[in-house]
């Protein structure tokens, strides 16, 4: 069977770039290995799918070409998606800072990609598997049901992230097939595992709101204790620019300056940790300053003393060794070498009619819906060039 396009990968970027080279009147063939398309957006953001969110900038991205997202990111906004969204009637609430849900299930957003595709004329084959890619004049593709060729090729298969929906290295195979460069892989917005032992395991369960940095960055959202380290909003993101074996550090009152206000009841006789109740959690407080700062009455606390658990509070510091791996991690960090792809088409330099698009591609967006917007972007940038 011969075509115009053929997109591996039915997630968010490749039904996007369907859709749109399908609206411009090429045959486009959709490939799927599993049973369904759009499986990692049916369970983002609790079901409810973070698809988008309003306050998308590349500065959200992180790439060994930083620069590399403006092109795409800015011919097709949060703004162009909203309007789709709502010209298909799907209502939708804004959760926190940009972030867009459904209020409804994440199934409608695949039920509105489905819809446009078939107003696009474009052809999904689900439950397919790749088995070789060649290419001759035209790209021949030899799959579990049959061989295709085509003028064009889009890879929009993903990362390694979520590998129980069926993630796999796919994407990269191929880039390495064509002598394309990959910026190395590691699990992106993902839980840390402490460094040592985890004294902090009775915290299980535990979040607070706190101001996390980690290399350049800094957020301020809840933190989770686990059985094993730390999770939750701030730590996901976090995790995007923590190094192995590296240092993150954390501002746990964020709220108040404790030293400050230790100093104006400096005449209390409530002690320490009962104090400090008043600002985190109960249990917490017990755990974390056992051992750690002075088990006094605010009335015999030394200026040193303060300003130490001023300190510890505000400046604490923990490493982390590692992550808790693929199975946690949302999303992948690093892929296809932007180097090698053209910023306004995600054509493969080296290879007309190569495209690469989504989380296959040396882009990662924050958490809260910066993913999404990627996927969109990046597929309606090639979906216009095929």
């Amino acid at each position: 069977m011969k075509t115009d396009v053929i997109i591996i990968g039915g997630g968010a970027a490749g039904l996007f770039c369907a859709i749109e080279a399908g609206r411009r009147g090429r045959r486009v063939l959709a490939l799927e290995h599993n049973a369904e398309v759009g499986r990692k957006i049916i369970i983002s953001g609790g079901g409810r799918c973070n698809f988008t969110n309003l306050n998308t900038t590349a500065e959200n991205f992180i790439s060994r070409n930083p620069h590399f997202a403006r092109s795409a990111l800015a011919r097709y906004t949060p703004a162009d998606f909203v309007e789709l969204v709502k010209a298909h009637r799907i209502e939708f609430y804004e959760k926190k800072l940009g972030q867009l849900f459904c209020r409804g299930r994440s199934h409608e957003i695949v039920e509105m990609l489905l819809a446009k595709c078939r107003r696009s004329r474009v052809e999904i084959r689900t439950g397919t598997s790749v088995e070789r890619i060649e290419k001759g004049k035209h790209f021949t593709v030899t799959t579990s049901r049959g061989t295709f060729e085509s003028e064009a090729l889009v890879i929009a298969t993903g990362g390694l992230s979520f590998p129980k929906i069926g993630a796999t290295g796919f994407g990269y195979d191929v880039a390495r097939q064509f002598g394309i460069a990959i910026e190395e892989t590691r699990p992106s917005l993902v839980p840390l595992v402490f460094s040592g032992a985890n004294e902090f395991r009775g915290l299980a369960g535990i979040s607070i709101d706190a101001e996390v940095a980690a290399g350049s960055q800094s957020f301020r959202e809840n933190i989770l204790f686990t059985h094993r380290g730390l999770s939750g909003p701030a730590i996901l993101q976090a995790s995007n620019y923590w190094q192995p074996g590296g240092e993150v550090e954390f501002n746990l009152v964020p709220t108040a300056n404790i030293a400050e206000a230790l100093n104006e009841n400096r005449r209390s006789r409530q002690r320490l940790d009962n104090f400090l109740k008043g600002f985190l959690p109960e249990r917490f407080v017990e755990i974390f300053t056992a051992g750690r700062l002075p088990q006094k009455p605010l009335n015999e606390l030394s200026n040193r003393d303060i300003e130490a658990v001023g300190n510890e509070l505000h400046h604490w510091r923990r490493a982390f060794t590692e992550t808790e791996g693929w199975h946690k991690a949302e999303v992948t960090l690093g892929g296809v070498s932007t180097s090698e792809l053209s910023s306004q088409t995600m054509e493969a330099k080296r290879l007309p009619g190569l495209y690469f698009i989504g989380e296959v591609v040396d882009v990662t967006g924050w958490l809260g819906g910066y993913n999404f917007q990627w996927a969109w972007a990046s597929g309606h940038a090639a979906g216009t060039a095929v």
